[in-house]
């Protein structure tokens, strides 16, 4: 689905992606909420509600294939708005919950300069001891991560953790952790993802 100028035309083009059980709508909801017409927003929609059957935090393996499937597709949109004439300096990847984790398991494995990335209550994928040996550089690429302190299905510390990553990697994170917020967004973070999306003062 599509919100927004045609990303040619556009400021920025957003991939924005849904999490565990929601829809298209649904992210692209969380996208009119930025009022930022200059920006393109595109949703894409899994099949089934779901781009991965099981937690984010299970063996990597029993993801799949659909993990590697959901990567593939974020590659796809990421490569058609580049032959549109889009580049990757002007495209931001962002997702909520599931759609964080499958956001940032994206950069991290297909590094370059982005707009922004944000992950609204994810983390990187895979479970504690995951090797963390992504090749390549983000160079710079402002990216924010919101979540709660006590989120029953993402642990703050897999969180910090992806900060550490992303920044190791070359990325400028914002990570910020809010006392018993739960798993939703809050205004703070509509305001940050706002700011980073938002034309440069």
């Amino acid at each position: 689905m599509h919100l927004g100028p045609q990303p040619a035309a556009a400021r920025v083009t957003a991939i924005f992606i849904h999490g565990r059980g929601a829809s298209a709508d649904n992210i692209l909801a969380v996208a009119r909420e930025l009022r930022l017409n200059d920006v393109a927003f595109v949703a894409p929609q899994a099949a089934g509600h779901t781009w991965y059957p099981l937690s984010f935090l299970a063996p990597i393996e029993r993801n799949e294939p659909w993990l590697t499937s959901a990567l593939t597709m974020v590659d796809g949109l990421v490569t058609t708005l580049e032959a549109q004439g889009v580049p990757s300096e002007r495209i931001a990847i962002g997702g909520f919950s599931q759609g964080a984790c499958l956001t940032l398991e994206f950069a991290a494995r297909n590094p370059r300069r982005y707009a922004a990335v944000i992950g609204l209550s994810g983390g990187l994928i895979g479970p504690p001891g995951t090797p963390r040996t992504y090749e390549g550089l983000l160079t710079g690429t402002p990216i924010f991560l919101g979540c709660s302190d006590v989120d029953p299905h993402i642990p703050v510390e897999r969180v910090r953790e992806s900060a550490a990553v992303l920044e190791q990697m070359g990325a400028f994170v914002d990570a910020r952790i809010y006392p018993r917020m739960g798993h939703t967004v809050n205004d703070d973070e509509l305001a940050a993802v706002r700011a980073l999306l938002g034309p440069s003062r």
